[in-house]
């Protein structure tokens, strides 16, 4: 998925979304996460107990909204699939990024296994106002 420089540079320069996934009783369920873009992808950090998690066991579908501004005159809505990523190189190479980004994860760390990243991998994508 390419991005253009506008979409890219808005994407980086927030941290907010929305994450949608689809339960199982085919009901979207929607939440606000902090995310981390970069070149190959975006992730969301959960914790095993979520619903989040729980659905993405049984349906990878997902959507990432990301919007500012009044009646959201800025953003982008990407859809695609999701990976969990429990272990290994990517869960410590990603770790790394969300400890130097965010607060709260240096407040309360965390090592593999112990909560999960979801991998986003983009298939389409829609943008506003960028």
């Amino acid at each position: 998925m390419r991005f253009s420089n506008a979409e890219k540079r808005f994407l980086r320069d927030n941290e907010v979304g929305k994450l949608a996934t689809i339960g199982p009783d085919k009901i979207p369920h929607v939440v606000p996460v902090c995310y981390v873009y970069n070149a190959e992808g975006f992730w969301v950090a959960t914790d095993y107990g979520t619903r989040k998690y729980r659905n993405l066991l049984k349906n990878d579908g997902v959507a990432l909204l990301i919007d500012v501004g009044s009646y959201s005159n800025r953003g982008i809505l990407i859809q695609g699939g999701a990976k969990i990523i429990e272990e290994g190189p990517e869960f410590r190479k990603i770790y790394s990024v969300f400890f130097k980004k965010f607060d709260w994860v240096r407040a309360d760390p965390w090592k593999e296994k112990e909560a999960p990243f979801i991998r986003i991998v983009p298939m389409r994508k829609v943008g506003w106002g960028l």
